[in-house]
């Protein structure tokens, strides 16, 4: 018999690399998003369109289906918060609400570190770092509120579980690099800081594949996972030598740490008293992403569900660059 999966949000950069896995791996594939996606009608899948702000939307989408993937989120540094609780949050209740109503087995909940302080180091943390007693932005609280709604939902009717990936990468990325990359053509990127913290990285195929590992293991009920390289780079030289590698020029210009996150919270309070001037052009939340350190122990990972990147980061950089040098031709 094959296997069944729903992958929320499967036109996006993670979800569609879920969905190639998944396809790859034998398995039947329907996928819940609101857009339309070229990518996916060129692939062997149900798609329904849907928000996940519709309870019977996502109920009917979970009917005769093994395990979901909720992928689906709703991402940025600044916003209203209710439109980040009502997909985040209300979303992702309703998904597990479906998955109860129509006996899905298993859900699989794309989380991020982003769910803990980003204004502080985070040096090597594992799973029981707690979390922060402070809202830090709309994004991290809705996040965070989400995978708790996640891991309180597991029970032997549903087996639940959260990822946490972090500075996710690789081809067809439309966010993390394709901002970036637009920055520096436009000499507007700066080194935060002394240009040296290190973070965790997750390439995107890796990052796929364990999302596979995770739904294929026993042992996961209940359980919050970060699932990135198992060695953290230094983020500037790492990212220079990727924008090096399509042909760009590196980012050599640099910011102190404090005067940037100075600038950041006087570009939030001027952009919540005159709102119509849209969004901040940096926030502190950008500031610490950029020059803390903040990278994570997958040993639980690796433990429970044998947690392994099967693309190694020379490979993954050289994916990286072929297809990225295709796009700048």
């Amino acid at each position: 018999m094959s296997k069944r999966a729903l992958v929320t949000g499967g036109g996006g950069f993670l979800g569609l690399y879920i969905v190639e896995a998944l396809l790859a791996d034998g398995w039947q594939v329907r996928v819940f998003c609101r857009g339309q996606y070229q990518a996916l009608l060129d692939l062997d899948v149900e798609v329904i369109n849907g928000d996940l702000v519709d309870s019977g939307q996502i109920t009917a989408a979970c009917a005769d289906i093994d395990v979901v993937f909720h992928v689906a989120s709703k991402t940025g540094p600044w916003g209203n918060y209710q439109d980040f609780y009502a997909t985040n949050v209300l979303g992702t209740e309703n998904v597990i609400a479906g998955c109860l109503a129509q006996g899905v087995k298993k859900l699989i909940y794309t989380s991020s570190p982003s769910v803990l302080s980003f204004y502080d180091d985070l040096c090597g943390v594992d799973e029981a770092y707690p979390f922060p007693e402070k809202r830090i932005s709309a994004y991290q609280e809705t996040k965070m509120l989400a995978e708790q709604r996640v891991i309180e939902a597991n029970s032997s009717a549903l087996c639940t579980t959260a990822l946490r990936p972090h500075a996710i990468w690789g081809p067809r990325d439309t966010q993390l690099f394709a901002t970036l990359m637009d920055r520096i053509k436009q000499n507007k990127l700066k080194i935060i800081g002394d240009g040296k913290n290190k973070i965790s990285v997750s390439y995107v195929e890796n990052t796929a594949k364990a999302h596979l590992q995770a739904a294929q293991s026993d042992r996961v009920g209940g359980q919050v996972y970060f699932i990135n390289e198992e060695q953290p780079v230094e983020l500037w030289p790492w990212i220079n030598e990727l924008v090096a590698s399509v042909g760009l020029k590196p980012v050599t210009k640099k910011v102190p740490y404090g005067l940037a996150y100075v600038i950041g919270s006087v570009c939030e309070w001027v952009c919540r008293v005159l709102p119509f001037l849209g969004d901040p052009p940096i926030t502190r939340a950008l500031v610490s992403v950029s020059g803390k350190h903040h990278y994570f122990d997958v040993s639980k990972a690796k433990r429970d569900f044998g947690f392994h990147n099967a693309v190694s980061m020379e490979e993954a950089k050289q994916r990286f660059a072929t297809y990225f040098k295709g796009i700048e031709q």
